[in-house]
């Protein structure tokens, strides 16, 4: 465990030394899940508050349909419909289409890959995205406490006049502990690093962020 934790710190360590802005924020999510046959069906929420938006920033609303497809791995497929605010003023929304491959690789590590295709209101081109993430979990006690720890880049595939940059686009390092609320419903608290790299002679910003998530099975 000790050389877990030293391994992601050190992940983290280089976002630090070369962000130049910086932003505080709390991220909230809610998810309920159901099982229908060999599929699984989640329904997403998300809400975010940055302190540079001044209040409410963010949202999220969509689902996602994950089927197993070989022992471990699974195939899933979701919308999300996303939108933006700064200082009160609605920004321009986003309709996302996602599949996503997760494969357990065993003591506690699973890997995923999404990719993604950016629907944004103020252009007509479609922006392609891939966000590979590396997760691991680890159960602390027999009543459910488990410690996780994830990373997640974002690869942008293409550009767009809308705004999206070919690239390396930026870095989410996260950690938390996950523990059960009721016999259907788990919470996550956690803190994530988020590191955007500046294009165009823009500097990179780092954003702080509390994570609280409520997880619901039924």
């Amino acid at each position: 465990m000790r050389r877990i934790c030293l391994a992601f710190l050190a992940l983290t360590a280089p976002s630090a030394a070369h962000a130049q802005q910086t932003d505080e924020q709390l991220w909230l999510a809610a998810n309920a899940t159901t099982q229908t046959g060999d599929t699984t069906l989640t329904f997403e929420t998300i809400g975010r508050f940055s302190d540079d938006a001044a209040g409410f920033s963010h949202s999220e609303i969509g689902g996602l349909a994950s089927v197993p497809v070989a022992r471990g791995v699974d195939l899933a497929f979701g919308y999300r419909h996303v939108e933006d605010w700064d200082h009160g003023h609605a920004l321009p929304n986003e309709e996302r289409l996602r599949q996503m491959v997760t494969v357990a690789l065993g003591s506690g590590f699973a890997v995923r890959a999404r990719f993604e295709e950016r629907f944004n209101s103020s252009g007509n081109e479609v922006g392609f995205r891939l966000r590979p993430q590396l997760r691991f979990t680890h159960p602390l006690t027999r009543g459910g406490l488990a410690l996780f720890a994830t990373h997640e880049s974002y690869f942008n595939a293409n550009t767009t006049r809308w705004g999206q940059r070919r690239g390396y686009e930026r870095i989410r390092n996260a950690f938390g502990l996950s523990f059960p609320l009721l016999k259907t419903l788990r919470a996550d608290l956690g803190y994530l690093n988020q590191l955007r790299f500046g294009r165009r002679g823009a500097r990179d910003r780092m954003d702080h962020a509390m994570t609280f998530a409520l997880n619901y099975s039924f």
